[in-house]
């Protein structure tokens, strides 16, 4: 195994998800903390010895540590070149990916550069909407978004922190939290340790607003709107802020992918939401009811008094070493596709600007609350397993609008018999692969009917007397 001075971020990526210090870690593999520094910051190679001890201790896949993160630098970047800005440039998939991979970090600055341009450009079309009107002219945001910036850091630490699991199980002790009360509990700890007291108001007082903290008061004024499961959440969500807060800082604070104040603001926002769900679903008993259930959504969210979305989101946050779930991964979009919500473990590719929409994550808009299955081959032939549903917010009476959104949970398709909506499914059975891509621009498969624009690889040729099975399909023969 040849050494490779490209792993430096990785090793430190590791070393953070564990909760480790410089000086343990280099302890541990035997080295001087000045050398694993220099290791990290890519000023020495990590040597093959060096890999093979982390692999040990970490019970890691060697080529999925090697190779994971150029991939998905690589496929970020094939994403950024598929703008039809660049088409005039010929660029082709081989060309990008021998760029990622050669250049990471500088392939890290332009996928930064394009979402700054991508933000630029919308907001310069909003502005030209607003002047086309005559309407008042809103504030123009030329950073970039802060969501990306939060995803990107939940990924560096695989969606997993430790600080927090132990947070939320010291709260459990000191709380006296019981599993069939504990919305008493949690209200009860607020108010006698904080001192803060929790208020619900009309739905529509407040413009809407679910949770509204006022620290001068200690006042925690919650939406009536809100159910019951959301309530104890926001309580837990609401102790994890002013509990922990130093906690939240030290975890944000040295992240160079969080660059503003508002990306550390929202990531702290995040990492509360993590805490308030592991106060929910505490972890050790999560995992069994999981494995109990196989999986079984529906039953976890009744035993655990959370509802769909926490309940998926819980489920991607199984990695404590010696004692793992699926590695799953999951999506969040409404049903004009924007996406805001994604992480993926389960090595899947996710685009950072859309989705195919082959996918059930948009065809289970079409039955509202049911769970839809799907075995989805991507374009370098693995198959993945997915199941989908769509949730409802925004629950404030008959008259309010409500928010429909759709969450997708998938998996490798080798754990898909581990859980309960794999029963009825022939995971072997090539006929059920619904194909699908990343995005119609970096996909290869030409006979897609859904195709809305030209693959990167192929310019657009246009013959007038020749039509694919879709506009931007090359046709397989004559006529049609």
């Amino acid at each position: 195994m040849a050494e490779t001075a490209r792993l430096g971020s990785r090793v430190r990526a590791l070393r953070r998800a564990r909760n480790l210090r410089q000086t343990k870690l280099a302890e541990m593999l035997g080295i001087s903390p000045s050398y694993l520094n220099l290791i990290e910051h890519d000023r020495r190679p990590l040597s093959a010895n060096l890999l093979l001890k982390l692999a040990e201790l970490f019970q890691l896949d060697l080529q999925q540590f090697a190779a994971e993160d150029d991939a998905r630098v690589a496929s970020d970047l094939m994403e950024v070149f598929g703008d039809p800005a660049f088409d005039r440039h010929g660029l082709n998939s081989t060309e990008v990916r021998e760029f990622a991979l050669s250049s990471p970090t500088l392939a890290r600055a332009v996928i930064q550069l394009y979402q700054v341009f991508r933000s630029t450009r919308e907001s310069a079309l909003s502005l030209a909407s607003q002047l086309s009107e005559d309407r008042d002219l809103p504030g123009v945001d030329y950073s970039s978004l802060p969501s990306e910036e939060v995803t990107d850091f939940i990924h560096a630490h695989e969606n997993y922190f430790p600080l927090l699991e132990d947070a939320a199980t010291d709260l459990w002790k000191q709380a006296d939290l019981r599993p069939d009360d504990m919305y008493h509990g949690l209200s009860g700890y607020l108010r006698e340790v904080h001192g803060i007291r929790i208020e619900y108001v009309d739905s529509s007082a407040d413009g809407g607003a679910v949770r509204r903290f006022d620290p001068q008061r200690k006042l925690l004024i919650l939406s009536e709107a809100l159910p019951r499961s959301s309530r104890k959440f926001q309580i837990a969500h609401q102790i994890g802020l002013v509990q922990h807060s130093p906690l939240l800082d030290e975890l944000t604070r040295s992240e160079a992918t969080l660059t503003a104040d508002s990306s550390r603001g929202l990531a702290r926002i995040a990492l509360a939401n993590y805490f308030a769900g592991a106060v929910v679903m505490p972890y050790e008993r999560f995992i069994d009811e999981v494995r109990r259930t196989r999986y079984d959504i529906d039953l976890l969210e009744n035993r655990f008094g959370a509802s769909f979305e926490q309940v998926c989101h819980r489920l991607t946050t199984l990695r404590k070493q010696g004692n793992e779930g699926i590695p799953f991964h999951l999506v969040r979009a409404d049903v004009a596709g924007n996406i805001s919500k994604r992480f993926s473990s389960s090595g899947i590719k996710l685009s950072r600007f859309g989705a195919c929409p082959r996918w059930n994550l948009h065809t289970t808009f079409l039955t509202p609350g049911t769970i839809t299955k799907q075995l989805s081959e991507m374009p370098d032939g693995a198959v993945y397993f997915c199941v989908a549903r769509t949730v409802a917010k925004g629950a404030r009476g008959y008259q309010a609008p409500k928010a429909i959104q759709a969450i997708t949970l998938g998996c490798e398709v080798r754990h898909a018999k581990r859980m309960v909506y794999a029963d009825a499914v022939d995971v072997d059975q090539k006929d059920a692969l619904v194909p699908i891509g990343t995005t119609c621009r970096l996909c290869d498969r030409d006979d897609c009917e859904q195709r809305a624009f030209p693959r990167l690889q192929v310019p657009l040729q246009v013959d007038e007397n020749l039509r694919g099975v879709s506009f931007y399909a090359p046709p397989a023969g004559e006529g049609s």
